[in-house]
């Protein structure tokens, strides 16, 4: 066959292919199953978190995953959407929630198995006319089994007091008036939090959030803490710690210059920050200063969950990997 039938023959199956691509039905990803995957757990994954012993991680097209062994094995979950989720959260080992784009609310009862859909941003589009229904949801928390919260993009923030059966946009709950993106939730002591994009920080204050004077004018991408010292983080390794309530706040050398964006505590009261290089850092002084802390293996951390029985388990665009808990630090 000479070259130009053979181009010919190539380009005319690229038409078929393409034809029949365009011929084939579309699929909302919010009416379609996660698809099994043997390689889930190598993965990209966005958060993980602890239903009592069981760890949890979830991910881009609807990946969930659950261990029941420290994370040495997972298992995948069945999950009604292949939307891309990006937190999870629990209030008891049972009940777990977790969100994604399309503003896709997801509710377990029997510690991550099983998955059913609450809300999804058709829905939500109802209840917030002029939004598009491809609404982000970014993080999700709950306080107990029927109270919590969900942020996203555009200062999205919803509310429920039914455990998710019916979830209540509190946009105009929050001082944002520029609408900027919410990042993220965190309890810290009897105090929860809200941070957000140039330097938003804000704290609940009974109907209210209420927003938080910081000193940073970048994307904060986390709160973390315990009574007495909160800290919080973001773009290009910068972090602040205040130890009266955000009224005042010191700069905290990190060493790194790569976004944090990881962060926790442990039983031992020792805080934990990770960056999206793959940087590991311990604190064992309240956060006033931090170590960096030796990994047998590197990659970009999402997120990372604390006393799992096994050290950490940290998930990242290259799925899940394990770390000692009291590790020995760099001078």
């Amino acid at each position: 066959m000479s070259v130009f039938k053979r181009c010919s023959a190539v380009v005319l199956a690229l038409a078929a292919l393409q034809g029949a691509a365009q011929a084939a039905p579309f699929t909302d990803v919010l009416d379609l199953p996660a698809m099994p995957s043997a390689l889930v757990a190598s993965s990209a994954l966005r958060d993980v978190t602890l239903a009592g012993q069981r760890l949890v991680a979830v991910g881009p097209r609807g990946h969930i995953l659950y261990s029941d062994d420290h994370g040495a094995h997972w298992q995948q979950a069945q999950v009604p959407v292949s939307a891309d989720l990006n937190a999870v959260s629990f209030a008891t080992p049972e009940l777990g929630w977790a969100v994604g784009h399309d503003g896709v609310v997801l509710h377990s009862r029997d510690g991550g198995a099983h998955w059913q859909k609450q809300l999804d941003g058709r829905a939500l589009a109802e209840q917030l006319p002029g939004t598009g229904s491809d609404n982000a949801l970014l993080d999700v928390w709950f306080g107990d089994a029927r109270n919590g919260y969900a942020v996203g993009v555009f200062n999205l923030l919803l509310r429920t007091v039914d455990g998710g059966e019916h979830w209540q946009p509190w946009l105009d709950h929050s001082d944002n008036p520029q609408g900027l993106h919410l990042t993220s939730l965190a309890a810290v002591g009897d105090e929860l939090y809200i941070t957000g994009e140039q330097g938003l920080l804000l704290k609940q204050d009974g109907e209210r959030f209420s927003r938080v004077e910081t000193p940073y004018a970048g994307t904060l991408f986390g709160a973390v803490g315990k009574p007495g010292v909160l800290l919080v983080y973001g773009l290009r390794g910068h972090a602040y710690r205040s130890t009266d309530g955000g009224r005042q706040w010191q700069p905290v050398s990190t060493g790194v210059n790569t976004s944090l964006t990881a962060a926790g505590v442990d039983r031992d009261g020792q805080l934990w920050l990770a960056s999206q290089a793959g940087d590991l850092l311990l604190s064992r002084d309240d956060g006033a200063s931090f170590s960096p802390v030796p990994q047998s293996a590197r990659g970009p951390v999402t997120a990372l969950a604390t006393d799992t029985g096994n050290g950490l388990v940290l998930v990242g665009e290259r799925g899940v990997r394990n770390q000692p808990g009291n590790p020995t630090l760099h001078p």
